[in-house]
């Protein structure tokens, strides 16, 4: 991120060194080196970021500081201080700086701590863009329907945003809205002006998923060039959403569960522990005791997590709400490819209700904007929808213990140049299946692949 950066310091061949420094990094850098110049400076140009020395003439460090949170409470700023008392620093801290460096300092160090607080400042920037955007898109919580389910949900997230520490669990199959809730606990709760920072736990490589959460020190391990911070240090004041949490690996479990208990926890190759004040909201779309009876899931971190629990119900369970919901995913998509359709023909409103929605409403909302975009008239027809109605008597037999069991499927030729490479990976999976007991944990070792990405193998497969 390039910005532009004010250096404040008396000393003239030390603020030229840090200018012609930032220079060489992109940045645009203006000098200054009294208070009173600092100052000016701040009231005429757009400023990013002030590197700003303690020791000044006249107007001390401390007392620009102050006025710069009385003008731009957001604006970054790094003292530099040649004392070897750490009061003044530690004050300036506690009056809202960034960070402070300790003269003399090493030009490498100078860059990281500029790079660090730009990063910071432009994660608070996107979280501001994101909120701004949700705000807009969804005005209330974003978790929609009249129904007696979904407004258990709405009052069981009232309840919870009155306990800002407490943990909570979001169950519920894919697309019935988890991150939402999660946005409206966050948004509810005292915490609502800090960040809600998410992260999907099976969309992180496993060796990569402690070092996002927890950070980790300089030398860690061979690519730790720098510290980082972990995401539970950038939540700290908020709240931090594990989506998709019983894909985390069973070595990582107990760390998780630390600060849970204890709200601290160390870098990766730390030996100082971090206190850091974050509630935790994870959500599943899997039956966490089943993944504690098969040994993939800690007893106690599932009773630790499931303090408050929220089941966010399937579509098909609160099928009043499905033409409200659409009308309002109408609405919208007429705002953004400023369209004017007025409704959806009664036929297309028949088929809806009729459908089985395995997708739940983001299968809803995916729907209703590809025949928004397809719609030529005034209002959504049922050839515009593609859906395939579920014939309910034939569900009903399929599912009866008396049904004939379904046949086994013909082996594949693997020198058959006809067959599909889907198909003959089909095969080779029923085949590990069959050979491991349908032992998904088992399975999914000998095909060298992680237990999420199986199970989205035998989705796709249509495998039980």
């Amino acid at each position: 991120m390039k910005a532009n950066i004010l250096v404040v310091e008396d000393n003239e061949d030390l603020c030229q060194t840090i200018a012609e420094v930032m220079k060489k990094e992109g940045h645009s850098v203006r000098t200054a080196y009294s208070g009173e110049e600092a100052l000016n400076h701040l009231e005429k140009g757009l400023t990013d970021l002030v590197l700003l020395d303690i020791k000044l003439p006249r107007i001390s460090g401390l007392e620009v500081l102050a006025k710069i949170r009385e003008q731009a409470s957001d604006l970054l700023v790094i003292m530099i201080t040649a004392l070897t008392d750490a009061r003044p620093a530690v004050e300036a801290l506690k009056s809202g700086a960034y960070d402070y460096l300790l003269k003399p300092f090493e030009l490498d160090e100078l860059k990281l701590v500029v790079a660090k607080a730009l990063e910071t400042h432009r994660l608070k920037l996107e979280v501001a863009r994101l909120k701004e955007q949700q705000r807009k898109r969804f005005p209330d919580s974003g978790l929609y329907g009249d129904s007696p389910a979904i407004q258990e949900v709405q009052n069981l997230i009232k309840i919870i945003a009155e306990t800002p520490r407490t943990s909570v669990l979001i169950e519920g199959e894919s697309g019935t809205g988890k991150e939402l809730v999660a946005n409206a606990i966050h948004a509810s709760s005292s915490r609502a002006d800090k960040t809600i920072i998410k992260i999907n736990c099976s969309a992180i490589p496993e060796n990569l998923l402690e070092s996002e959460l927890f950070g980790h020190e300089k030398g860690a391990f061979t690519d730790a060039k720098t510290t980082k911070r972990g995401l539970f240090e950038l939540a700290h004041g908020g709240t931090l959403f594990l989506d998709e949490i019983a894909s985390m690996k069973m070595s990582l479990q107990p760390k998780l569960l630390r600060v849970l208990e204890t709200s601290s926890f160390r870098r990766i190759g730390g030996t100082t522990d971090i206190t850091v004040d974050v509630r935790i909201i994870a959500a599943t779309n899997q039956n966490l005791e089943a993944c504690v009876r098969e040994g993939l899931f800690r007893e106690d971190l599932l009773y630790r997590l499931k303090v408050m629990v929220i089941r966010v119900p399937a579509l098909r369970e609160h099928t009043e709400d499905i033409l409200p919901i659409a009308k309002m995913f109408i609405e919208q998509n007429n705002r953004e490819f400023n369209k004017s359709i007025r409704g959806i023909s009664l036929e297309a409103s028949d088929l809806m209700l009729r459908y089985s929605w395995p997708g739940n409403v983001r299968e809803l909302k995916n729907v209703l904007e590809r025949a928004v975009i397809l719609c030529k008239k005034d209002e959504i027809t049922a050839e515009l929808l593609h859906l395939e109605p579920i014939d309910q008597s034939s569900a009903a037999a399929a599912a009866s213990p008396a049904a004939e069991p379904a046949k086994a499927p013909q082996p594949v030729r693997w020198d058959d140049a006809s067959v599909t490479l889907s198909e003959v990976e089909k095969q080779h999976i029923l085949q590990v299946l069959e050979k491991n007991n349908h032992n998904k944990s088992k399975t999914a070792k000998v095909l060298g692949i992680s237990r999420s990405t199986l199970r989205e193998k035998l989705k796709e497969y249509g495998i039980g």
